[in-house]
């Protein structure tokens, strides 16, 4: 008996795995090896493990996990948001076309309106608005939100509700509820809504500094309307940098038109992050999608609670990356940090004693790594607050304190910005190794452009056409060396390696920036 017992299994063992192959084939089978330790593993309730055959010295194979019980502990604390806006009576029959969710999506992602199509009554008579009523709600948008206190406050996405008259939320009861804004910031977009209602299920938050690079997440959302519809993959980055005022968590995690605002929960059945941005090229879902972090969301949300708006410090400078070239031609041991482009005049930059051409290492002590480090560290300045400024000029560490002002609503225009260019004097000095004739700036040229020393580019050909200089540009500084005129200009060319890059700190307009040209031999 012991042997035909033992027979079974090993046959039965051989079918499995034979049925196992077979299915992996055709790639009906998936499955996971995960390197996460078992205190890790044990910390998700909703990860099911299952049990299988371990050789010594390879790696444990858990199953996919089952989100059952992370939908049914967060999904009641998700809500759907509809939006309309009060539109004429007489405008009603011009607001065909494809639906809310859709212009949402259109909006959104891609910036521009869908066409509207034509209304089929057109031509036909139209009813008239009775007395005293003089517009209608125009259903607009719809996406998603999730409540954070039992009162009835709620968090979305600023898009969402932006330029709505009216908003709804429905709770996943069936409940609808008439929402007040109570602010929304455009530039993180963040949204705080208020429903009048009490003892609501709500979300608790998740620390963003344990999320992990491949941990399983979810969101759970109103796609297209579809109410609490759940979807799942992984963290597939964490501060991407896409330009944005906040880093966004990357995830794989498909989200639709319907999807925004929605959260993004971990496996401890916490809110890590809103849902608000895909990438795509075709207008669908590719596989790439973005969330705001829960933690900035959170800082956002309490100033909105607060104020019902976001106070944030600035100093009044353009900024550019510096590039990998640019940190070899200057003696930098890496490309870190933030290139002064341009300085407002009268702001608290120019009051500081930065200039254009500087490089910001650090602020507050803090180490800007990317240049978009720089304004996030600003703008979490309070106003009024004196820091201090780390930056790299001509070589040199240096040391300045600057007073953060107040970011406005909306960016101020330079003063300065589409002034005519200098024109060059006919006469010139020739850098044959560059490719460049430059010419001395006048005085009144220096007093007007606030110079103190540079020279014009009457020419750029050969290695400088190819960098992209163009007559008109200024040239301010040589590598580490700043230009006072075209004599000393062209005396600090000829003693350049011609074998090396050169970086010249060049300026066009308001801005400047550093250009690596390769000088011919």
């Amino acid at each position: 008996m012991p042997e035909s017992s033992s027979s079974v299994r090993t046959a039965s063992r051989r079918g499995l795995f034979a049925a196992a192959a077979l299915l992996g084939a055709v790639g009906l089978t998936t499955t996971l090896v995960s390197h996460r330790d078992a205190t890790a593993q044990s910390a998700a309730p909703a990860a099911a493990q299952v049990a299988t055959p371990a050789t010594a010295g390879s790696p444990m194979v858990r199953g996919l996990p089952d989100f059952a019980d992370l939908v049914e502990q967060v999904g009641p604390a998700v809500v759907n948001i509809r939006t309309a806006t009060k539109a004429p009576l007489s405008a009603r029959g011009q607001e065909g076309g494809p639906d809310a969710e859709m212009q949402e999506f259109f909006r959104r992602f891609f910036g521009i309106p869908i066409p509207r199509q034509q209304d089929p009554r057109r031509g036909q008579p139209q009813p008239q608005p009775e007395e005293g009523e003089g517009s209608d709600s125009t259903p607009r948008g719809v996406g998603s939100g999730f409540i954070v206190s039992g009162d009835g406050l709620v968090m979305t996405n600023a898009h969402v509700v932006e330029g709505a008259d009216e908003v709804i939320v429905r709770l996943t009861d069936k409940r609808e509820f008439k929402a007040k804004v109570v602010g929304a910031d455009k530039r993180t977009d963040v949204a705080v809504l208020k429903i009048e209602a009490s003892g609501l299920p709500s979300v608790r938050f998740g620390n963003v500094d344990r999320l992990r690079v491949g941990e399983w997440v979810i969101a759970i959302g109103s796609p297209f309307d579809l109410d609490n519809t759940v979807t799942a993959g992984i963290v597939s980055a964490k501060a991407r940098d896409t330009g944005e005022i906040l880093p966004f968590i990357q995830t794989d995690v498909a989200i639709n038109p319907g999807n925004s605002g929605g959260p993004l929960i971990n496996l401890r059945g916490e809110v890590v992050g809103i849902n608000s941005q895909i990438y795509s090229r075709s207008g669908g879902y590719m596989g790439i999608s973005f969330a705001i972090p829960i933690d900035e969301a959170t800082r956002v949300a309490d100033q909105l609670k607060r104020n019902g708006r976001v106070v944030r410090g600035r100093i009044g400078v353009q900024i550019g990356e510096v590039t990998k070239d640019v940190a070899e031609s200057l003696g930098l041991p890496k490309a870190t940090g933030a290139l002064i482009r341009s300085v407002e005049p009268g702001g608290p930059a120019e009051k500081a004693g930065l200039e254009a051409g500087d490089i910001v290492t650090r602020f507050d002590g803090k180490p800007v790594e990317k240049f978009s480090d720089l304004p996030r560290l600003v703008g979490n300045t309070a106003p009024g607050s004196k820091s201090t400024l780390q930056v790299l000029r001509r070589g040199a560490v240096r040391d300045l304190g600057v007073t953060v002002a107040e970011l406005e609503p909306e960016a101020r225009a330079s003063a300065q910005r589409g002034k005519a260019e200098p024109k060059a004097p006919p006469a010139s000095t020739q850098v044959a190794a560059l490719g460049l004739a430059v010419t001395d700036l006048s005085a009144e040229q220096r007093k007007e452009l606030k110079l103190k020393g540079g020279v014009l580019i009457a020419t750029a050909e050969g290695p400088a056409a190819r960098a992209g200089l163009q007559e008109g540009d200024l040239v301010l500084a040589v590598g580490n060396s700043e230009v006072s005129d075209a004599r000393q200009f062209e005396a600090l060319v000829g003693k350049l390696d011609r074998s090396r890059p050169v970086s010249l700190l060049v300026r066009r307009g308001d801005a400047a920036q550093y250009v690596v040209i390769r000088p011919s031999r």
